[in-house]
């Protein structure tokens, strides 16, 4: 174990830094949610289609994944700050160009180059973790991180909502900058290079793809990042099919919905504090399957409530306890993911956070509004199904870790 897990930062250093770390992993939800309520708006003062307008949403998502590819070996070969500070710089740009975008194909690259940014503050943070900690000091702190970040999914479709009550937007944008610019500056002064020059590795083409090659050769990486993929896409099945679940099938006004919402959020954030109280106590590996085998029930559970119309509440109880369990086991996948990858760990939190949004937005999400807006058995089905796989395929792939290094 290293120095620094051996002398672990005091709570309020620990908490600082996970304020500074969690303000990055805002961007990819708050770069989504915040503009969604404002998209007919921007159809109508860009006079495009709404297909077109919706285009803005993929080329983040392709631009958030691609760019994670780029990022995490470059931050392996110059160090953690330059590829960070750059990246934080090219999201407040992209979010300026999107604010005074005339056209939706200027929107389109606008966002794109917003995207590439933001993926620099998500793979880098795990990045910066894993040369920080190591062992058990680096879960509970991705457990502290959750506690972070998970507030982030919980305020960026409030504030999206709210926001174009008084202003348009391009002021949704313009907030956007300012975040990343305020953040930037903040980077600047507090956050020191947390990867020596001894420990890094060259970016060359041929020296990227062998350790990519290598990564995804490694039996426990990759049952590790499927694991941590299927969890994201049973959250994102979540997320973007409870909206129409509880607002158009059990009747919640738009105000109820939020409560609920947030009421789940707190699940995973409640999860994240117990996980990091636990972690030491129990292994890793212990922590990461107790959650798995809750998310799979809760999973389950859902599908039945669905199936056998429990209404309102027998649904919102089981997609409370799939959050917790969620928020139990994905800071230990993450954590035993990169626990092996000290001399690219940004290359192996790119792979993490690109296979995340493949299962997630690629497979997960068209799936869920299969059944046409009279249902929600598609999200329940999406919704169990991927929850009882990550369960099963961690059971295939991984095993109990006996040494950490």
């Amino acid at each position: 174990m290293s120095a620094t897990a051996e002398r672990p930062l005091v709570a309020p250093a620990v908490l600082k830094l996970a304020l500074v770390l969690g303000g990055l992993t805002a961007f990819g939800p708050l770069s989504i949610d915040m503009y969604l309520p404002a998209m007919p708006q921007m159809a109508g003062d860009l006079h495009a289609a709404d297909a077109t307008v919706q285009l803005t949403l993929t080329s983040f998502t392709i631009g958030l994944a691609l760019g994670q590819l780029v990022v995490g070996p470059l931050s392996d070969s110059l160090g953690r700050r330059r590829p960070l500070l750059i990246g934080l710089a090219l999201y407040a740009v992209g979010s300026v160009l999107c604010a005074i975008s005339p056209t939706s194909g200027v929107l389109i690259a606008a966002r794109t180059v917003q995207a590439i940014g933001a993926a620099a503050a998500l793979v880098i943070t795990r990045a910066i973790v894993r040369d920080r900690y190591s062992g058990v000091e680096m879960a509970r702190f991705f457990s502290t991180l959750s506690l972070v970040n998970g507030v982030a999914p919980v305020l960026a479709p409030v504030i999206g909502a709210h926001l174009p009550t008084f202003m348009s937007w391009r002021g949704v944008f313009v907030a956007l900058a300012v975040i990343g610019s305020l953040l930037l500056i903040v980077l600047m002064l507090l956050l020191p290079e947390s990867l020596p020059a001894d420990l890094r590795t060259p970016a060359r083409p041929g020296a990227v793809v062998r350790t990519y090659a290598r990564l995804v050769t490694q039996r426990s990486f990759v049952g590790y990042v499927l694991v941590s993929g299927l969890l994201f896409a049973a959250m994102f099945a979540c997320i973007s099919g409870s909206s129409f679940a509880l607002q158009g099938v059990c009747g919640l006004s738009p105000q109820q919905f939020s409560l609920m919402f947030g009421l789940n959020g707190a699940g995973n954030i409640l999860a994240g504090f117990v996980n990091r109280r636990l972690v030491g106590t129990f292994s890793e590996h212990a922590l990461l399957h107790s959650g798995l085998l809750f998310a799979a029930v809760s999973g389950l559970a859902v599908l039945a409530a669905v199936v056998l119309g429990l209404g309102l509440i027998g649904l919102l109880v089981p997609l409370f306890f799939l959050y917790s369990a969620i928020g139990l086991a994905m800071p230990n996948a993450t954590s035993l993911a990169l626990a092996d990858q000290a001399r690219s760990a940004g290359s192996a939190s790119a792979l993490l956070g690109v296979l995340q949004f493949v299962i997630g937005g690629g497979l997960a999400t068209p799936q869920v509004g299969v059944g046409g807006p009279g249902t929600a058995l598609p999200m329940a089905a999406v919704i169990a199904g991927f929850s009882v796989l990550a369960l099963l395929v961690s059971l295939a792939f991984n095993r109990p870790r006996t040494v950490v290094v």
